[in-house]
């Protein structure tokens, strides 16, 4: 007689992991509730006991990848420190991840409000000394930068070609060094 194999228990984590590996493994085609549920040995409908919907998956995929960034970025002097280190944390965790560019163009924002989010994105940075409109905005240009930048740089044939022409690395340190330097916090 062969011993069943026995599934673990979900909770939200075990089942954003798993969306993690399956996105690695497969890409972001292959990530659905159904083949999700049954990478964990599970019926789809137990899904959504812990997500009401892909959305909200797809949302705390992009929300583990944003909040990782932020882990990655050590203790800094100012502001515009921060946000460098925060530029290059964002695009290495972008890189990381299969497809992480497609995910970030398709998923809703965490399903918290705006206005409760708000104060928590630009805490990093109002704790440094700027108002929470210029933070946010200042992140705001940071994470475009960093999306921009490794969406060419997941694109194979644009990654190419790039390659052939500068040091993707380089250019984007001179690009993301430029943006923080320019940016100027909002006046009354």
């Amino acid at each position: 007689m062969m011993a069943k194999r026995i599934a673990p228990a979900l909770d939200r984590k075990l089942v954003v992991d798993a969306a993690f590996a399956l996105l690695r493994e497969e890409g972001i085609e292959a990530l659905s509730m159904r083949r999700l549920a049954a990478r964990l040995q599970v019926q789809a409908p137990a899904l959504y006991w812990h997500f009401r919907d892909k959305n909200e998956l797809l949302g705390l995929m992009t929300g583990a990848i944003y909040r990782q960034a932020q882990e990655e970025v050590g203790a800094c002097a100012d502001w515009r420190e921060w946000l460098v280190e925060y530029g290059r944390a964002l695009r290495r965790g972008m890189l990381r991840e299969r497809d992480a560019a497609r995910l970030f163009a398709i998923a809703p924002p965490a399903p918290q409000g705006e206005a409760a989010q708000a104060p928590a994105i630009a805490a990093p940075l109002t704790d440094l000394g700027l108002d929470q409109a210029s933070a946010l905005s200042a992140r705001a240009a940071v994470i475009s930068l960093a999306l921009g930048w490794s969406t060419y740089e997941a694109n194979g044939p644009m990654h190419h070609f790039l390659e052939g022409m500068l040091d993707l690395d380089r250019s984007f340190e001179a690009g993301l060094q430029a943006l923080v330097r320019g940016f100027e916090p909002f006046t009354a």
